[in-house]
């Protein structure tokens, strides 16, 4: 049944006719945010009797969504993309469109939009609520339901993270009249924005931070265009005086600082709260090198808003770059952490046959999408848990790479041990009270548990064996030998553990007062070393366990005095989910430190190193998190020696390429990008990583020098095309470098 798919267009097919839609009238109510991208629903007759019609999907984004009349087009446009019969004397049927259906969840008012189109017939546009029933469609609603979808396009445009089975993403803007249309949407629906949500950062959608404000920051920031995002907070500030934020790192953008200035001047004084205000005002600072003014309005922040990461995570960075690394460990040690939500998502179907087409205009040049030995990888690689964290847990992370960067492995443990409470610490102190407690009553004895008990205890006889019992129960209860890589869970107290692999896995064991106590396997350290040919004079030094606090966020500015029964009035107690950190890191850093032990042996020895595929792209991502660009770059590029199919050594590469200016090889990276993001069905030209990095270019080598370039390379024609899209769209709108 070839003939009854689409040319070049990916599409799932359904075992029961409509159960797309109706898993997405069910699906309604989970959406918690933007929601998904938009579900195009066809489904396909050869109007002869005895021959079943076909419903199939795919999802969508960037159409035009703010009137019934453009997404009957869209539909109409599918009735041409269907493939011809080959042959003239094939009598095989001959599929047309009988019907479609586009939906389009409105992120404002929870609702999903919908157009039903019958080909030939009419057009109905109708509402579905979250219960199902369906209701007109307003004007008002249009309105909400075409800027969602626009933020939608905008934001999940290039997120490498956000993937679908037949997800189509066409540009969402393609002139400078829809541009003024959806900075005319945005204005009208500003005080709405928080309604859509925010980042997983940022625990309270706020006016001004959400995924409107997100949205517009990005699609004008992305391109340097900051002057249209200015004339638009400069009206809103007018009416919400938060807005200046935005408005004066508009202007930064612009290099206005002047200006900017004084908006952020006269904002103090009407909104001296608000902590989004106060960050803009530390980032200008830290741009200039005054990162001791930076501090004090930091801890201001902190002040304004102690419940949310984003504050607590501006005061640790100025901490580090001002090198007080004990302060950032604690300043790190107090954030507030939450539970990731990432972005909605459709529910999985079984689908009847999926028809994901290779487009011909970027085949040659890719790969093939074949299972090979480089698609495989040493499983203490896979496993490496780190990759799993997301949102807070993951930029918590970041912030200690950053530390051990700047201060090295063991220097960061001295700091740990410097400001934390160890659990052997608290053991001795916790054995100590106990003694000096029951010295008065006469003779003392100590048990293995660390209690200490007067000689005439009647229940002394049966102690150990309690404490024995429990210590069964809980290694019962713990589960040592995890591999998971997802590397966030919760235990009975709601505080995050993160599982990792066997060779850093510890024996959890509950000390008195819940304080948790893990220890290392004799011989475990020695035996990995041993295994992987790790020379002594470059092992690391695991990290001890800390006295775990149970989930409270201290105040920085507070004591822990009058909460700890010991003497440790100088110390904290670390929260579990930073001391689990502390294992990620070091399960990175080990890993880390032996691959270049092993390159620095192989090359002595004058024998080639090799990896797999994708080994080499695991390691190229370990070596960015833990600061490592110029051997991180040297892991992608020897990456790309191997046939494999994959688009992160490229994406990685162009990012690294642009940075360093390198223009040649940008266009050489950036070419690989499109064609596979052209094979993913990615359409569009902005915004993206490549149209990114080519205006990052731009600006230093102008219009015609890149157009120039691409030209002299020799691309197929429908490579260059694509190529030029990018370049077109630069100088449609005008980004920075287009008239010279």
């Amino acid at each position: 049944m070839a003939e009854a798919t689409f040319k070049e267009l990916p599409e799932i097919f359904e075992l029961e006719l409509g159960e797309a839609l109706v898993a997405r009238t069910e699906a309604l109510s989970t959406f918690r945010e933007l929601g998904p991208p938009d579900l195009c629903h066809v489904v396909k007759t050869t109007g002869k009797t005895g021959t079943r019609d076909l419903g199939s999907y795919h999802y969508v984004s960037g159409v035009d969504t703010s009137s019934s009349a453009s997404l009957a087009a869209y539909i109409n446009s599918l009735t041409y993309a269907i493939e011809e019969t080959q042959a003239w004397f094939s009598k095989g049927p001959t599929w047309k469109v009988k019907n479609g259906c586009y939906c389009c969840f409105n992120a404002f008012s929870r609702v999903d939009v919908r157009v039903d189109v019958k080909i030939p017939g009419g057009v109905v546009a109708y509402v579905i609520d979250l219960r199902g029933e369906r209701h007109e469609a307003s004007p008002e609603i249009w309105q909400e339901t075409y800027l969602s979808a626009l933020l939608r396009a905008i934001l999940y445009s290039d997120d490498p993270t956000y993937w679908l089975d037949a997800y189509r993403r066409l540009d969402p803007i393609t002139t400078p009249d829809a541009e003024l249309r959806f900075l005319q949407a945005a204005e009208a629906l500003f005080m709405k924005g928080w309604q859509v949500g925010s980042d997983p950062e940022i625990q309270v959608a706020t006016v001004v931070s959400n995924h409107l404000t997100a949205g517009i920051m990005k699609y004008f920031g992305d391109s340097g265009r900051y002057q249209y995002a200015a004339n638009l907070f400069e009206k809103l500030a007018a009416r919400e005086p938060e807005v200046a934020s935005l408005l004066a790192k508009a202007y930064i953008g612009m290099n206005e600082e002047v200006k900017a200035v004084q908006i952020m001047a006269n904002a103090m004084k009407q909104t001296p709260q608000s902590y989004l205000l106060l960050h803009t005002q530390c980032e200008f600072l830290r741009s200039k090198g005054k990162n001791e003014w930076a501090l004090k309005l930091a801890r201001q922040a902190v002040n304004c808003a102690p419940s949310e990461f984003v504050t607590w995570e501006k005061l640790t960075e100025i901490y580090i770059d001002l090198g007080q690394f004990e302060s950032a460990l604690l300043t790190l040690n107090s954030c507030p952490m939450f539970t990731f939500n990432g972005r909605d998502a459709h529910r999985n179907l079984t689908a009847a046959r999926l028809h994901l087409p290779v487009k011909s205009s970027v085949a040659e040049i890719l790969p093939e999408r074949e299972k090979t030995e480089d698609d495989e990888a040493d499983p203490a690689l896979q496993r490496l848990p780190a990759p799993g964290l997301r949102g807070t847990w993951a930029r918590a992370y970041t912030l200690l790479t950053r530390l051990v960067s700047q201060i090295g492995w063991d220097e960061l443990l001295k700091t740990r041990s410097a400001v934390f409470v160890m659990e052997e610490e608290y053991r001795m102190q916790k054995a100590q009270t106990d003694i000096q407690a029951v010295a008065s009553n006469g003779d003392v004895i100590i048990h293995e548990d660390g209690t200490a008990v007067p000689v005439a205890d009647d229940d002394a006889s049966i102690r150990g064996m309690r404490s024995a019992a429990s210590a069964v129960n809980v290694g019962h209860d713990t589960d040592t030998n995890s591999v998971s890589s997802t590397a966030e869970d919760e235990d009975e107290s709601g505080i995050p553990t993160i599982r990792i692999s066997t060779e850093s896995s510890r024996e959890k064991q509950h000390a008195p007062n819940g304080v948790s106590e893990a220890k290392v396997p004799e011989g475990e350290e020695v035996q990995s070393e041993k295994t992987n040919g790790l020379p002594a004079e470059h092992a690391l030094q695991q990290p001890v366990q800390a006295a775990a606090g149970e989930g409270e966020q201290d105040n920085e500015s507070s004591g822990n005095s009058a909460q700890e029964p010991f003497s440790f009035s100088n110390k904290r107690l670390c929260e579990r989910w930073l001391d689990n950190l502390f294992m990620v890191l070091y399960e990175d850093l080990r890993v880390w430190t032996i691959f270049r032990a092993e390159v620095a042996h192989f090359r002595t020895q004058h024998v080639a190193y090799r990896k797999t595929g994708m080994e080499w792209e695991i390691l190229g991502d370990l070596g960015l998190r833990l600061h490592h660009k110029e051997e991180a770059k040297e892991a992608y590029q020897r990456s790309l020696d191997t046939p494999r199919y994959s688009i992160k050594p490229w994406a990685k590469l162009l990012e690294t390429y642009a940075d360093e200016g390198d223009l040649m090889r940008t266009l050489q990276a950036g070419i690989r990008v499109a064609a596979y993001q052209h094979g993913e069905y990615a359409e569009l030209a902005y915004p993206t990583q490549i149209a990114r990095c080519f205006f990052k270019l731009q600006t230093v080598h102008g219009h015609e020098k890149i157009g120039n370039t691409l030209l002299s390379m020799g691309l197929p024609e429908p490579i260059l095309h694509i190529m030029q899209s990018y370049l077109q769209y630069g100088q449609k709108f005008k980004v920075e470098g287009y008239n010279f």
